[in-house]
């Protein structure tokens, strides 16, 4: 993370590891981000018709997923610092 922005190679940077579960007897595919401080992550993916299930496009779709949530979260935390930083400055 950079002083104010968020890049995909910062988002890569946090995951630890990538775990994907299918659900058996569906469609849905999970994905599970475990980030280097032990917070995990999940993103999810469906297909409508059985027969157009593909695992792998289930996996991209799941994982991008998850790591849409962890951009919010790195999001947050940004923010969070540039109020400090800011309250910091008005304070001294």
């Amino acid at each position: 993370m950079s002083d104010n922005k968020i890049t995909r190679e910062h988002i890569e940077s946090v995951i630890e590891k990538k775990d994907f579960h299918k659900i058996k007897g569906t469609t849905i595919t999970l994905c599970v981000l475990t980030l280097k401080n032990g917070y995990t992550v999940t993103g999810e993916s469906a297909c409508v018709d059985p027969e157009n299930f593909d695992d792998e496009i289930g996996k991209q779709v799941a994982y991008q997923h998850a790591f849409e949530k962890i951009w919010r979260l790195e999001g947050y935390l940004l923010q969070q610092k540039l109020f400090d930083d800011c309250q910091d400055k008005t304070a001294g």
